[in-house]
């Protein structure tokens, strides 16, 4: 017996598809090449699974987002798994959120961020340079065209510089999409 997860919380859970996955062993050679499958990669998430129905975009999704969320430089990956945590609190993702409040805590090796994020959602104090981080990701992921010039001017206040600011925008972004796609192909949940 699974039950959907409504809470935001660290402990991922798992992920249960609306959307029946494609069987790796009858994929074909456009969906094992857009999966990446090789002979000692067959773990593949049923997620991954679900987006090979359209193995055109999964092709040029991984990539994407292996590029905005772990490319060399710029934003520390903490930092861009805060702008990713922001847009999920925003969309009530809460698989999204588990998965990168999870590696947020690993990466920055304190839970004392995500755990203040969990318990004051959007309202969450955090040090000068998070909460200009966080602030950022949660307006852009409200409204967009209600950031301005006095948003990134805060970023920079906050120390963040000019690559960095793009990469917040870019894992915040990704995450709008993420969300949606999370939502919609299936439901995060414990089972029993």
């Amino acid at each position: 017996m699974s039950r959907v997860v409504h809470r935001f919380t660290r402990t991922v859970p798992d992920w249960q598809p609306r959307v029946t996955p494609v069987d790796l062993a009858s994929a074909t050679p456009e969906q094992r090449d857009a999966l990446k499958i090789t002979p000692s990669n067959t773990k593949v998430s049923d997620y991954v699974l679900v987006l090979a129905h359209d193995p055109e975009t999964l092709a040029v999704r991984s990539p994407l987002f292996n590029a905005i969320m772990y490319d060399p430089g710029g934003m520390s990956r903490a930092e861009r798994e805060l702008g990713a945590i922001g847009a999920s609190i925003v969309n009530r993702c809460i698989y999204c959120a588990a998965v990168h409040a999870s590696r947020h805590a690993q990466l920055s090796k304190d839970t004392a961020v995500t755990d203040e994020l969990f318990a004051r959602g959007e309202q969450a104090k955090l040090s000068p340079r998070d909460q200009a981080i966080f602030d950022f990701s949660v307006k852009l992921s409200q409204s967009p065209p209600t950031v301005t010039e006095a948003d990134a001017a805060r970023l920079r206040e906050a120390g963040v510089n000019e690559a960095e600011t793009v990469d917040l925008v870019l894992s915040t972004s990704l995450f709008g999409w993420a969300n949606r796609l999370m939502h919609v192909l299936g439901d995060p949940v414990r089972n029993d």
